[in-house]
């Protein structure tokens, strides 16, 4: 019973590493597709909203 137990437990931690490599994955795609006027003009967007806070 309890080799089950272990089993199901390492089964369910390979499942956790595989949905955060996709997680992961997918958050750097988006991070590429960006070009590099659209990174500064988001930067500029971002700072300009701190100095008002």
């Amino acid at each position: 019973m309890a080799k089950r137990w272990v089993k199901w437990l390492g089964m369910a931690g390979l499942a956790g590493v595989a949905a955060t490599g996709a997680v992961i994955a997918r958050q750097e795609r988006e991070r590429r597709s960006y070009t590099p006027d659209q990174v500064r003009a988001r930067l500029r967007e971002r700072h300009a909203e701190a100095e008002e806070e």
